[in-house]
């Protein structure tokens, strides 16, 4: 592990955070397009953390710190507020968003170190 793949998660996971925040409030304001537009923007996030950094950790640890902050987002504080309404694009949001980082974390070819472009075999 060097600095900068620690430097490239910790700015994955606080860019997940903001993008859990974001999301939060665009999904219920521009219904339905503000929810597929946060659904898009946590899969790019975790999709492009793969890529960026060549591991599948680079796109759970956008996906860990989006769920963490959107279950913060969902207590309700003494007073009454909330930021999540009781409705479908609500949960929605919620279980998209889990599936997408799950998906994007668990599903791309992770490139294999060494591999030459020759065939092996001949």
């Amino acid at each position: 592990m060097t600095a900068a793949r620690l430097g490239t998660y910790v700015l994955l996971g606080v860019v997940g955070v903001l993008v859990a925040a974001a999301g939060a409030l665009v999904q219920a304001a521009w219904f339905p397009g503000g929810l597929l537009l946060a659904l898009l923007a946590i899969g790019a996030l975790c999709y492009g953390g793969v890529k960026a950094t060549d591991t599948r950790a680079g796109g759970v640890v956008p996906a860990g710190a989006w769920v963490i902050s959107v279950l913060f987002l969902t207590v309700s504080r003494p007073e009454g507020d909330f930021l999540f309404g009781a409705g479908a694009g609500s949960y929605a949001f919620l279980l998209g968003g889990m599936f997408a980082g799950v998906m994007c974390a668990t599903m791309p070819k992770v490139s294999q170190p060494g591999s030459g472009p020759a065939r092996l075999g001949k």
